[in-house]
């Protein structure tokens, strides 16, 4: 029997007749179930020594005899809104559950791989974080130019002690879930990157910590030890997070079709676009909107069962 989608869901707290109900949808919108199971994640938290990552349950079907469009529509009719209160549910082509092709998970970096957003941890040493960090929230819904937000809130660091980049390195934590992500996929043999809109002082450690295939983000400029308040080159835009995505998959001779991306903001939606499955990841709407799948509970480690590791 051939099978041709896997329906995929994930809820924290799910409703006792959850699977029923999913069950049932799939059915009604003419699909035949091949396999329908269900994994309890629970684990030792990876945020940090004291944390615990929040357990969920993951509900995967293999399906045949519809469409994705036609099977997504019954499920999850509007990208905001699912059919099932709490209740992610998503669905993907099994080309990528094929063990034969190597993956590359690509993902963005503040409030995805990490918890925090960076520039804005980096603007309360200068006694503007709230200010900052209104812009943040702004460009991440897309309501502002990336670029230029960029520049704006960089120029609020001018004066900053270089020291600062350390300290806010040592203040960032893992999002719940992500070190087991990451682990699975590098333990099956495939590719994992991070591109941030963020700064390589920060990433660059965090990328040898995770033993990242590739990585990119920004570089602030710093002259006698202190910040200028200007990024050095090109900024890490949605453009360029794209462009990343498509040449690492050239270089480490991974299809498109065989690329995940995960992001949260709409400097992720050319990425996720580009990517064969793109994944928003407590997301703003227009990520979610422009993404194939998402995860709106506080565990990264939910993206391994788009490879079914």
């Amino acid at each position: 029997m051939t099978t041709d989608l896997a329906v995929i869901a994930f809820a924290q707290n799910p409703d006792p007749e959850a699977r029923e109900r999913i069950l049932a949808l799939v059915q009604d919108a003419g699909a035949e179930v091949e396999r329908f199971s269900t994994v309890r994640v629970t684990g030792p938290g990876s945020a940090g020594p004291d944390s615990e990552v929040p357990g969920y349950n993951a509900f995967t079907a293999l399906v045949h005899g519809t469409d994705a469009t036609a099977l997504l529509a019954a499920l999850r009719p509007d990208p905001l809104t699912q059919m099932l209160p709490g209740v992610d549910v998503n669905v993907i082509p099994t080309t990528l559950f094929d063990p034969r092709h190597k993956k590359l998970l690509v993902m963005d970096v503040d409030s995805t791989l990490i918890q925090q957003e960076v520039v804005d941890m980096l603007a309360a040493h200068a006694g503007r974080e709230a200010e900052v960090a209104a812009v943040t929230e702004a460009a991440m819904r897309g309501e502002l130019d990336f670029a230029q937000s960029l520049h704006a809130r960089v120029e609020a660091l001018a004066g900053l002690p270089a020291s600062v980049i350390d300290e806010v390195r040592a203040a960032v934590r893992l999002s719940p879930g992500a070190d087991v992500l990451v682990k699975a996929f590098l333990r099956e043999g495939h590719a994992v990157a991070a591109v941030s809109g963020g700064f390589l002082g920060i990433l660059t450690p965090l990328a040898e910590q995770l033993r990242l295939t590739r990585h990119a983000a920004n570089t602030l400029e710093v002259v006698d030890g202190r910040l200028t308040g200007r990024v050095l080159g090109e900024v890490v835009d949605c453009t360029v997070k794209e462009r990343c995505l498509r040449t690492w998959a050239e270089e480490l001779g991974v299809a498109a079709e065989d690329v995940i991306a995960v992001g949260d903001g709409a400097n992720d939606i050319d990425m996720l676009t580009a990517a064969g499955l793109g994944v928003a990841y407590n997301a703003k709407p227009a990520p979610r909107a422009a993404a194939d799948a998402q995860i709106n509970l506080p565990n990264l480690d939910a993206v391994r069962f788009f490879a079914e590791l």
